[in-house]
C-alpha cells in the first residue's frame, strides 16, 4: 500500500477544515479551539495546530491530508507540517479578495519548504459574490500553467476533483523522476 501525503493551506476561513472534513472516511482529527478576539469572529473556531484526514483512492492508495492553521501565529506548525508532503493545495476565499496576498505568501512559503506539485483551490465557488476563477489567477499573479480550479469544499466530488488533480500532477513528476 502507497501513502501520499498532501497538506491544505491558505488564508484563515479559506475552507480547509471543511474540505478535509468532505472527503475524510474517519473522523477528521481537528484541533480547532474558540475564538477569542472579537476582530477575527467570522466564525466561531479556528485550527491551531492541524486538521488531519484520510481518503483510500483504491486497494493500494491512501492519501493522508493535513491541513494547516491559517493565522499568522500558528503559521510555525506550518514547516513541521510540510515534512515528507508529496504535493500541497492552497486555498483561497473566492468571496474575500483582500485575503488574495496573503494567499499568495502562504504558497510563496510552502514553495519554499519543498518543490513539490501544488494546485490552487479557489474555495466558495458556488457563492453569489464569488470572483471569477480567470480574476483570482490575475490577482493571485499565478503563473499560466499553475492550476487554479473552481471549487466548493462543502461538496464532495468538488474536493475530489481537487485532489485527484494534484494527485495526477504528483504521479506524473513521480515517473519523470524515476
Amino acid at each position: 500500500m502507497q501513502t501520499v501525503k498532501m497538506v491544505v493551506t491558505g488564508p484563515f476561513n479559506a475552507g480547509k477544515t471543511e474540505f478535509i472534513r468532505s472527503v475524510s472516511e474517519i473522523d477528521v482529527v481537528s484541533t480547532e479551539r474558540k475564538i477569542s478576539s472579537e476582530a477575527e469572529r467570522v466564525k466561531e473556531t479556528t485550527t491551531v495546530a492541524m486538521d488531519f484526514g484520510r481518503i483510500s483512492i483504491d486497494e493500494t492508495l491512501v492519501l493522508y491530508l493535513f491541513g494547516t492553521p491559517g493565522q499568522k501565529r500558528f503559521d510555525f506548525m506550518w514547516e513541521i507540517l510540510s515534512e515528507g508532503m508529496l504535493g500541497f493545495i492552497v486555498m483561497v476565499d473566492s468571496t474575500r479578495p483582500e485575503t488574495f496576498r496573503e494567499a499568495r505568501s502562504i504558497l510563496e512559503t510552502f514553495r519554499a519548504y519543498a518543490p513539490t506539485p501544488y494546485i490552487v483551490a479557489a474555495n466558495k465557488q458556488d457563492m453569489e459574490d464569488a470572483w471569477e476563477v480567470e480574476d483570482m489567477r490575475y490577482a493571485l499573479r499565478l503563473d499560466p500553467k499553475v492550476r487554479l480550479l473552481p471549487c466548493t469544499a462543502t461538496s464532495k466530488e468538488s474536493v475530489k476533483s481537487v485532489l485527484l488533480e494534484l494527485l495526477y500532477s504528483i504521479l506524473e513528476e513521480m515517473e519523470s523522476a524515476g
